[in-house]
């Protein structure tokens, strides 16, 4: 291992766009599905890890929602969330905010107290064995209609003093930012933040429509923001939060080469990145695999990988005493490596 990847590894960070979901490693849906007795149309993990060949986001979404059909009860949940977790310890994490797509389950008869209580009881796990705090965003699944996520925020309300956000995720085009303003409202009302998937496919116009349609706290990759300069001139103004996934955005050909990934633009513009893995295990890299993919294909240095870590703590939904005692350690161990 080289003196970089020890800095990336050791360098204290927050992910802040990870689908919990999208950690499901193939050997685990191997044995939840033998745990579940659940049929999976693949033989074994090498032909798991074959079809995780994707042209687009549609590609990718069909292969993660028959995944997600191995998950069935509140030990499966735990059991996900609680293998991420323990990668995320060996990468240097040491604050995540995981999203859930609860309709995923629940429409398939899941409770979500099967759901939301594993996550819990693996996120408390996670605190006494490796010190990582975590808080959960709640995703809306854009493909279905704002009345089903009405329905889900409603089912969520026992819940929402342990949810720190709510989200919008899945097929982004043809489903705009728009179609979830009156639920993204209600979840503002009753106290969670927002944060919406934005501009990964979709135009530089869904970008600005989460800003002022859904009114946004964070966006989730946003991407291509960057065709549009008045855009990037009022996020780098806002200091809003881009929540970028290069081996994502690889996988899912945003780009055509990780060489080709504009994280290095992003800073040098003044724009506020953070590096995450978004569904690691589909796209080939938790995120300390993310750190280094563009370490080595944009050239960046200790100084620059720094403060990716330091917008990842600056751009969570933590007190600012606590992100500022985090950016403190970035700091430091900036200083002595």
């Amino acid at each position: 291992m080289t003196d970089l990847d020890d800095f990336i590894t050791g360098l204290p960070k927050a992910e802040l766009h990870l689908h919990i979901e999208g950690s499901l490693e193939p050997e685990l849906m191997f044995a939840l599905a033998r745990r579940n007795d659940v049929a999976i149309p693949y033989a074994s993990v090498e032909d798991v890890r074959a079809a995780y060949a994707f042209s687009n986001l549609q590609d990718f979404l069909d292969i993660y929602y028959a995944g997600a059909d191995v998950l069935r009860t509140r030990a499966d949940f735990h059991d996900l969330a609680a293998a991420y977790f323990d990668r995320a310890a060996a990468d240097g994490v040491i604050h995540a905010e995981i999203m859930f797509d609860p309709q995923t389950h629940t429409d398939r008869g899941i409770p979500f107290a099967e759901v939301i209580e594993g996550l819990l009881s693996a996120m408390a796990e996670a605190e006494a064995r490796h010190g990582i705090s975590s808080s959960l965003i709640l995703s809306f699944l854009r493909h279905l209609s704002e009345e089903a996520a009405f329905e889900t925020l409603t089912m969520a309300e026992p819940w929402l003093d342990r949810i720190a956000a709510v989200g919008l995720d899945s097929s982004e085009l043809g489903h705009p930012p728009e179609k979830f303003a009156r639920v993204f409202a209600t979840a503002a009302a009753k106290g969670l933040r927002l944060v919406a998937h934005a501009g990964e496919e979709g135009p530089p116009d869904y970008v600005i429509q989460a800003l002022d349609l859904l009114k946004a706290d964070r966006i989730d990759h946003g991407n291509r923001a960057l065709e549009d300069a008045a855009l990037i001139d009022r996020l780098v103004r806002s200091g809003m939060t881009l929540t970028v996934c290069p081996l994502s955005n690889l996988k899912l050909c945003v780009i055509d080469r990780i060489e080709d990934h504009p994280i290095d633009r992003m800073l040098a513009l003044g724009l506020k990145a953070t590096v995450n893995s978004d569904d690691p295990a589909y796209f080939g890299g938790y995120v300390a695999d993310n750190y280094r993919a563009i370490a080595q294909a944009r050239g960046l240095d200790k100084t620059a990988l720094a403060q990716l870590a330091r917008n990842s703590f600056t751009g969570a939904f933590l007190p600012e005493e606590v992100a500022q005692a985090h950016v403190a350690k970035v700091d430091a161990w900036l200083a002595t490596h």
